[in-house]
């Protein structure tokens, strides 16, 4: 017998699984930050035995070596994976045992080439009891074929086609443990986050879309179309849990900065990223800095705007040891390791050291809808449906770091998206390059009232 236990990702969409038979276990597609479950398994008695990989990620940095430093564990996964560490290649119908139970490779290719899939068997002779599906077969969904580069793509989802009609030859009551969940960038279609992290083979044959298509060409025509574009920090993640990521022990403790040492740091090329709200920010912040809230999805924003590599200092919202540890954790699962520290004090310390802040105005839907004549809109939403603002610049805020030069600087800049969120984002770089901006911080597009015939600036 045996049991699972699940450990979601917030900020990734992703889960991960702690398969547990006796008093061994195999943690799959484990996180970086696994540190405190391997802590909660030797208070337990319980042994990890199997770091297990169902494919080489695209969208996170694996834990697999951390669990193999910390607990011993042995790294298995894919035989196709081209690891350039030592690690145990499974192929089809390769098995391991964990405790009383085995877990047998399925080959899954389609998300990537080498996936793999492991189904849970309790016993000789009886129907797996689970599948960990990895990105193969999601929660109402499948993964997405395009992660290798679009000469890969359709040779991927032919693979995928093929992958998901064999899980769907499994048992109605096998239960489905997918990676990629509701939230992530690396599902073919999004799923609402309400939706259960873990499924059964039936539910998804009776309502997964993935799963309705009557022949390969159908799938190829409907998985082809729709996809957004996917998180630009994903081309590093790949080559990093190829060749293997660093070993870092454990989580790691940021340095307290001072005033003049950040000043110093920004003046040697450090980006200042400020998680503080929104709208504590616009009323002063560090020249230079970016905006970006601290919650569930700090880092993915952070990436959008932030080039790999790039050496941070964060300001912090309080209670900022707090602050700290989710902000880290979250940063160094995509592989922004270079977070030289945190501002003693926050921005309140760099005004009583007699440090400039930068501040600017924001405002609402209600007000931006009264003076579209008079300013220029800048609408940051990653795409532009049907209904946007006739007449206003629509730049991805993905895009904008490198596009800020094509605004003009004659009048005020109103920054718009759905929410605030984005548009705050866009208002601190456009601040940054000097431009004179205003961040609508409640509200977004879908809330503007445009009277008919009004012009716009």
């Amino acid at each position: 017998m045996h049991e699972i236990e699940i450990t979601t990702a917030d900020s990734l969409g992703d889960n991960s699984y702690l398969l547990v038979s006796g008093d061994e276990a195999a943690l799959v597609d484990p996180q970086r930050d696994s540190w405190a479950l391997m802590e909660s398994c030797a208070r337990r008695g319980v042994r990890i035995r199997y770091a297990l990989e169902t494919h080489v990620h695209n969208d996170y940095v694996s834990g697999a070596l951390e669990v193999r430093a910390a607990a011993g564990a042995t790294v298995a996964g894919p035989a196709r994976a081209p690891y350039a560490f030592a690690h145990l290649p499974l192929a089809e119908d390769d098995e391991i045992t964990v405790g009383d139970v085995t877990v047998r490779a399925m080959e899954t290719p389609g998300h990537t080439a080498e996936h793999t899939s492991y189904l849970v068997l309790d016993g000789a002779g009886r129907p797996p009891a689970a599948v960990f599906t990895g990105g193969s077969l999601l929660v109402g969904s499948a993964g997405r074929t395009d992660l290798s580069g679009q000469a890969h793509a359709e040779e991927l989802a032919r693979a995928q086609y093929r992958s998901l009609r064999r899980l769907a030859l499994l048992p109605d009551a096998t239960r489905v443990l997918p990676t990629h969940g509701a939230g992530s960038s690396c599902a073919s279609a999004q799923v609402p986050r309400e939706r259960d992290r873990t499924t059964t083979v039936g539910a998804e044959r009776r309502g997964n879309p993935a799963l309705a298509p009557r022949d390969e060409a159908e799938y190829l025509a409907q998985r082809a179309v729709g996809l957004p574009p996917y998180p630009a920090y994903y081309r590093h993640m790949a080559p990093i849990n190829r060749s293997g990521p660093a070993v870092l022990g454990g989580p790691p403790v940021p340095r307290s900065l001072s005033p003049a040492v950040v000043a110093g740091l920004v003046g040697d090329g450090a980006q200042v990223v400020d998680a503080r709200d929104r709208r504590s920010f616009a009323a002063g912040h560090l020249p230079g800095s970016l905006c970006e809230e601290l919650d569930e999805r700090f880092a993915g924003l952070v990436a959008e705007v932030v080039p790999f590599g790039t050496r941070l200092v964060l300001v912090l919202p309080e209670p900022a040891d707090e602050a700290a540890e989710e902000a880290l954790v979250q940063l160094l699962r995509i592989g922004y390791e270079k977070v030289v520290g945190v501002l003693a004090g926050g921005a309140d310390a760099w005004g009583r050291a007699g440090r400039a802040l930068r501040s600017f105005p924001t405002g609402d839907a209600a007000e931006l809808s009264a003076r579209l004549a008079e300013v220029r809109v800048l609408d940051v939403r990653p795409e532009r449906p049907e209904g946007g603002i006739p007449g206003t610049r629509h730049i991805p805020l993905r895009e904008l770091p490198r596009r800020v030069a094509e605004l003009p600087r004659d009048r005020e800049i109103w920054t718009v998206c759905g929410s605030g969120r984005r548009a705050t984002i866009a208002a601190s770089l456009l601040d940054r390059a000097g431009l004179a901006v205003r961040a609508v911080t409640s509200g977004g597009v879908g809330d503007l009232r445009i009277p008919p015939g009004q012009p716009i600036g």
